[in-house]
């Protein structure tokens, strides 16, 4: 039984992700599994807010020391399970935002030797203000934030915009690239980022 396929789908926070993963796994033809970094996150607030619905720290923490004791473990938790559904050989749509080198060393770490199809999902600045602003769960500027590190990438196995085409014409673009036999090779083509220490 061969490896699964990892659909990595690449792009800043609001930029048509996880609308895309929705339309893609409504077709019957290939099996997917979507994997979204935001339900392990919401998981593990859930179980804490259920299991101690009292709790009231007395002490607050930077956020970088929330991240380092709390963030990195969940990420590193979701790529491991990723490999795992691949392992099983599910097919696997990656819906996440990595925005930093540790988390992409992680992912590349674990998962470069995996049949990963690498998607750069675009979409304009203007476009994702105004998308942020319409959802009003995401934070003003997140995505601006995120957008030059998330689309620092030169070559894509396959590239959609979500603000041109609708999410079903995106998920059909990528399900047609799948069917058509194409290689993967645009994720294989990096390699490890530097990770600067202060």
């Amino acid at each position: 039984m061969k490896q699964g396929l990892i659909v990595f789908l690449n792009g800043t926070s609001s930029s048509g992700k996880t609308s895309i993963a929705v339309e893609m796994k409504k077709q019957g033809d290939i099996p997917l599994h979507h994997l979204s970094v935001d339900q392990f996150f919401q998981n593990y607030d859930q179980f804490i807010d259920n299991t101690y619905p009292d709790m009231k720290p007395t002490r607050e923490l930077e956020a970088n020391v929330m991240t380092d004791i709390l963030f990195d473990p969940i990420v590193s938790l979701y790529y491991s399970t990723i490999k795992l559904f691949s392992e099983m050989g599910l097919n696997v749509i990656v819906d996440t935002v990595i925005t930093n080198d540790k988390w992409f060393n992680g992912f590349y770490d674990l998962l470069s030797d995996y049949p990963i199809m690498f998607v750069g999902v675009h979409c304009s600045k203007e476009e994702l203000t105004r998308r942020e602003q319409s959802r009003g769960d995401r934070a003003i500027g997140l995505a601006h934030s995120q957008f030059d590190y998330i689309y620092s990438y030169d070559e894509y196995d396959l590239e959609v915009n979500s603000e041109e085409l609708s999410s079903a014409a995106c998920a059909d673009k990528i399900l047609d690239y799948m069917k058509s036999g194409q290689e993967y090779s645009a994720f294989k083509k990096l390699s490890r980022k530097e990770v600067k220490t202060s």
